[in-house]
């Protein structure tokens, strides 16, 4: 409740405040209006730990809805609070849902063959792919925030997941290798509900997005380089999915690999896809063109091959798919044994990966339609979805963009949309699976190779260079590394030049040195404002980074080379040498003991060089610091400012005039 004020309590304050002792003066020159760097109350070690871990973890204080409500209405909370669904379904009407069943049935329509097509990339059975995408998006329907995601296998994580497996288990046909993908299911949603449980969703932030930009561009390079084989009809195809592996399995048997209906049946619908695409984004209103083209496409070429027997004739068949439902698979996860471990570190990678994508597709939908999503809740519903996925014979699911999209454009108005795919996957399953059987595989690879398309973005790769040269070579990294190498090391690339570009930001932080604009009282940095004026006398830098151990000796080097190279102008330039130095501080928003020492230091360096160490709005972190270290009387307590502007009227020549 805002509170008013009358202006003789104004006054009256005022007048208070005025009249109280200042307790700290700068020397001869107390500081304008009487203020001084406030240093806030003293925090026990407790209080400091509480504070850290709801700063980090709880910043949005999840529990305080709960307080002062009855049992019953905490049960009802805590209920919406697991299943979302049971808060925004009691406002939905039948022209949400007549949104959500054309939107619904859109993506559904667009899922069957992409997913048909998704399981090879992880050299499963077709049916595993349409059991993920009848389970999950029923799962994340419930327990999700996004109105927008749709939710099924994906290209990325689909060959991530085929090439680790491939690894452990050469023989993708044995019952081992579905029981290690199963397991790898399981701990991927495991790894994902513990992030999202304890509050750890900050760190898929740490893989950075040209990192992202370069991983997904070349994946989708290495899967469309893998469709080759369904493309071209090959019989023989290497298992690894570096580049140059890929073209000599294409280019050995160009003499008698090659199959001309193959290749005649995969073009034609591959340009036919293409051309809906196409035409869908030159008008937005045709977007159901490109959705229903894989499904067009699945319908005709298996007819044709069907009437033709063109399988007899070498076109390579899908053959057979599973009809029913789900199986169940728990009892065949790996919880010992010798893939155990296997299935870990793979679920691991998969879980991080498919939650990074399904997290930067639900923002970007949430920002473009003006809503907020949960991240921790999403990351709970992505765990619990892959975990029920592993108990029912599916494998790992995420968000799709490309389905997403549909969805977004298809009117989609709630979760709602994901149940009625779910109900469509399920009557697929049940009726129309035995249909699929003489689905050509080349068609299958033209709908991968165009599905995966959009996920090279040369546009953010030129805005990368563009921006930051350092974001490009970490896209670059990723990209070379997955099309020259594997998935994984592309991945590690991605990771690992993540860290070391903020390495790099924290050890090294960049420094300023600050002027005076001509007619204010503003400072800035005089290499971005070349008119800024330096103040005779005086030395003011700014340091734009916390000053922890990591930086502390870097900092206060540059601090002395600063001071170093400026001596050395002024004196040739017969400028007044400097007798002061001016850290601006207001960046600086913790400091530890490796800093606090780091400016003892700098501050005994200073006094052999007879200048003196002033600083300049120090927060109230580091005020407390710099007063439990007892380096505030060492520097003395005339020496700390509100602001810089403060420090030039007190040190600087005639009241701070340049």
């Amino acid at each position: 409740m805002s509170q008013v004020f009358s202006d003789a309590a104004v006054a009256k304050a005022m007048q208070e405040i005025g009249s109280a002792p200042s307790s700290r003066r700068h020397g001869d020159h107390a500081l304008s209006h009487n203020h001084t760097v406030g240093t806030p109350p003293k925090q026990t070690l407790c209080q400091e730990i509480k504070y850290s871990v709801m700063e980090t973890f709880f910043a949005d204080d999840p529990l305080s809805h709960f307080k002062g409500q009855t049992k019953k209405r905490k049960f009802v909370l805590g209920l919406q609070s697991v299943f979302p669904i049971f808060e925004w379904a009691r406002d939905y009407n039948l022209k949400l849902f007549k949104g959500d069943f054309i939107a619904g049935l859109t993506i559904a329509s667009l899922c069957i063959p992409q997913d048909i097509a998704y399981a090879k990339l992880a050299n499963l059975k077709p049916e595993h792919a349409l059991y993920t995408s009848f389970v999950a998006p029923l799962v994340y329907a419930f327990m999700g925030t996004s109105k927008d995601i749709a939710i099924g296998p994906v290209a990325v994580v689909s060959l991530l997941l085929g090439t680790m497996l491939t690894d452990e288990i050469s023989n993708y046909d044995s019952p081992e290798y579905l029981r290690l993908a199963f397991t790898a299911t399981f701990f991927a949603g495991v790894t994902q509900l513990a992030l999202g449980f304890f509050r750890l969703g900050f760190l898929i932030d740490f893989l950075s997005h040209a990192a992202i930009v370069g991983f997904m561009g070349g994946a989708a390079i290495t899967i469309a380089l893998q469709q080759l084989k369904g493309l071209l009809g090959l019989k023989k195809f290497t298992k690894k999915t570096d580049i140059i592996s890929v073209m000599q399995s294409v280019w050995k048997p160009v003499h008698h690999g090659w199959n001309l209906e193959t290749i005649a049946i995969g073009m034609s619908f591959l340009i036919f896809i293409l051309i809906t695409k196409y035409i869908a984004k030159k008008n937005k209103k045709l977007f159901w063109v490109a959705a229903i083209a894989p499904m067009i496409s699945v319908i005709v070429s298996t007819f044709c091959v069907y009437i033709t027997r063109a399988d007899k004739k070498g076109v390579a068949i899908v053959r057979h798919i599973d009809k029913g439902v789900n199986p169940a698979s728990a009892s065949q996860i790996y919880f010992s044994g010798e893939y155990f471990g296997a299935g870990v570190k793979i679920g691991i990678v998969s879980g991080m990966v498919a939650l990074t994508e399904a997290v930067a597709i639900g923002r970007t939908f949430a920002a473009m339609r003006d809503y907020s999503i949960d991240g921790n809740k999403e990351m709970v519903a992505m765990g619990t979805m892959n975990i029920i996925c592993s108990f029912t014979s599916s494998y790992v699911a995420t968000g799709s963009f490309s389905r997403s999209a549909v969805n977004y454009m298809a009117g989609c108005k709630t979760a709602v949309s994901n149940i009625v795919m779910s109900m469509v996957l399920l009557l697929t399953l049940l009726v129309i699976t035995p249909l699929f059987k003489y689905t050509p595989n080349a068609v299958l690879a033209s709908i991968i190779i165009a599905a995966v398309m959009n996920l090279v973005d040369y546009e953010a790769a030129i805005l990368l260079w563009k921006i930051d040269k350092f974001d490009f070579v970490a896209c670059m990294g990723a990209f070379f590394g997955v099309i020259f190498k594997s998935v994984e090391i592309g991945l590690l690339i991605a990771v690992a030049i993540s860290f070391a570009k903020i390495l790099l930001q924290v050890t090294r932080p960049r420094t300023a040195i600050l002027g005076k604009l001509p007619g204010t009282k503003v400072y800035r940095n005089i290499l971005q404002y070349p008119k800024a004026a330096q103040i005779p006398g005086m030395l003011i830098i700014r340091v734009d980074s916390a000053i922890y151990f990591s930086n502390s000796n870097y900092i206060k080097d540059r601090l002395l080379k600063w001071l170093t190279d400026e001596e050395a102008q002024r004196v040739a330039s017969e400028f007044p040498t400097i007798r002061y130095l001016t850290i601006e501080m207001s960046p600086v928003t913790d400091i530890d003991t490796s800093g606090i020492h780091a400016l003892e230091d700098l501050f005994k360096s200073l006094k052999k060089r007879e200048v003196q160490l002033l600083l300049a709005n120090p927060g109230p972190i580091v005020m407390e610091k710099l007063h439990a270290s007892k380096l505030s009387d060492i520097i003395g307590e005339d020496k700390l400012f509100l602001s810089v502007g403060d420090a030039v009227a007190t040190f600087g020549p005639k009241g701070g005039e340049t």
